[in-house]
């Protein structure tokens, strides 16, 4: 595998996840055409996820359900089970952590898998991408694609590219084959190139992956300055590092471990909201959600941020705005507090459809510094034993009384994971 030979990684990604899951749970859909589809009651029904059989037919996600229906009318509609599809993401995660230690999730879907170490006990990566292939889909029914290189860019890229489209979902992309395979693509297929730097990148004389790749970096960063009227350097070394294939970041199983950086929580709301006294009781939500993880990873946070956003995307608005307070905390009245006056502060009194709520610069429970008519610690004993039953009991055990107004959000919150039912 040229000169990272001592490098195997693979990205293994399960093919239209979540109708793959739930056409092995229910086999008299076997020879359906399935999709996942999000609350229509809530959400209009927008499609999660369509199997094979599904897109034959030109089903695509993100389409809502008529349209779907339209072009498939005996398609098979099923509402979204998140817990299952995280249990089942976690069983394949545990197959492919025995063939090797070294597995980080890229999603609920996608894994990275470092097979290195692994060749004396399982054999060659081919052999070891089958026997992953074959014993996922065995325990679970849900069929894998595996692209197999030097670096996790490219093994990205491998199974984007080529294990999705081929009859064995296994393909090998050897450093050496770059030039013959990679750049030959259109630059639309490279990783992390969405439709608007194809644009840019086609505007500046580089259709295809290899024209960027052979670009002298130095020159890349003068006509991306040119471009964008500003210092690009950095997303220009990272583009041309992707398009030669360059990436030595390793696979680890600690990177989603560390501590964040900020805490936030968004909520997209089932109407219009327009009165400030029907915002607040979301604020008030939100604000728990994000005290509350805060509280569970010992963190207080120092700023507030508050943002929300209209339901018409042709036409944004909304604002996100942040405020340092002047103590760390993680008391949810006191973050509330500072909340509400920066929505009251910043909100156009436009209609809105989400709001979100965050914490950032972080630290330890133990690194306060306490004042003197400090009342946080009697607070966070109180709000504690509040987490320790909702923990025991379920987010619902005991709630605010607004929560069960017509704008409140947590009791049907409560049932969801990502915004969709358990």
């Amino acid at each position: 595998m040229g000169k990272n030979a001592e490098r195997i990684i693979m990205l293994a990604d399960c093919q239209s996840f979540y109708a793959s899951v739930e056409k092995a749970a229910n086999p008299q859909y076997a020879n359906k055409p399935v999709v996942v589809a999000g609350d229509p009651e809530r959400r209009s029904g927008i499609i999660l996820a369509a199997c094979p059989m599904a897109k034959e037919y030109g089903v695509t996600t993100a389409e809502t359900v008529r349209e779907a229906v339209a072009k498939c009318p005996d398609l098979v509609i099923i509402r979204p089970r998140m817990q299952l599809y995280i249990d089942i993401s976690m069983q394949i995660t545990d197959i492919y952590r025995a063939y090797s230690d070294l597995v980080e999730p890229y999603s609920i879907d996608e894994q990275f898998i470092d097979v290195t170490g692994s060749q004396r006990l399982f054999g060659t990566p081919l052999e070891i991408a089958q026997a992953i292939q074959d014993q996922v889909r065995s325990e679970t029914g849900i069929y894998t694609r595996l692209g197999i290189s030097y670096s996790k860019v490219t093994a990205k890229m491998a199974c984007d590219l080529w294990a999705k489209k081929n009859e064995s979902g296994l393909f090998v992309l050897n450093e050496a084959d770059l030039p013959e395979l990679l750049w030959k693509q259109p630059i639309n297929k490279m990783f992390m190139v969405g439709s608007r730097m194809t644009a840019h990148f086609n505007a500046m004389g580089m259709p295809t992956i290899g024209d960027l790749a052979q670009t002298p970096l130095a020159t890349l960063k003068q006509m991306m300055r040119k471009k964008f009227k500003k210092n690009c350097d950095i997303d220009a070394e990272l583009y041309w590092r992707l398009a030669n294939g360059k990436d030595d970041s390793p696979v680890s199983p600690y990177t989603h471990k560390t501590p964040p950086k900020s805490v936030g929580h968004q909520m997209t709301l089932p109407r219009d909201y327009r009165t400030m006294e029907d915002l607040k009781v979301v604020l008030l939500e939100l604000t728990e959600l994000v005290c509350r993880r805060c509280r569970g990873l010992g963190f207080m946070g120092f700023v507030v941020s508050v943002g929300c956003q209209g339901a018409d995307f042709d036409r944004p608005t909304g604002f996100y705005r942040q405020m340092k307070m002047p103590e760390p905390t993680n008391v949810t009245n006191q973050v509330y507090k500072a909340a509400v006056q920066l929505f009251e502060q910043h909100w156009g009194r436009e209609p809105v459809r989400k709001v979100a709520v965050g914490l950032s610069q972080l630290s330890g429970e133990e690194e306060y510094q306490l004042s003197l008519f400090d009342e946080r610690d009697r607070f966070r004993m109180l709000e504690r034993a509040t987490d320790a039953l909702k923990e025991k009991y379920g987010s619902t055990a005991i709630m605010r009384a607004v929560s069960m107004t017509d704008a409140g959000q947590a009791k049907d919150r409560a049932g969801k994971i990502g915004g969709h039912y358990r």
